[in-house]
């Protein structure tokens, strides 16, 4: 199964993530399938390659919790679903 998640990088107490398409039994620092975006919470930025989520969620993939969050933000699920206002949690 594969699931989104993020990847930790950056430097002690500067914490950036790779948000990554990896198999459910890799570690979080394991190697992953491809990466599909990347979010800096203390800047608060995020860079999505939407295109690249759309096609690891159609094919089944699950977001985590955190992930779902910042897909969610970004309203990355109105163009998976287009019929439906809002995703449930």
């Amino acid at each position: 199964m594969v699931k989104l998640r993020l990847k930790r990088c950056g430097r002690k107490q500067r914490a950036v993530y790779r948000i990554v398409a990896i198999d459910v039994r890799c570690r979080r620092e394991g190697r992953d399938l491809r990466k599909v975006g990347f979010y800096d919470p203390i800047k608060n930025q995020t860079f999505l390659n939407v295109p690249a989520i759309l096609y690891f969620l159609e094919k089944g993939a699950q977001p985590t919790g955190t992930v779902k969050d910042i897909l969610r933000r970004a309203e990355v699920f109105a163009e998976l679903y287009p019929n439906q206002t809002q995703l449930s949690k």
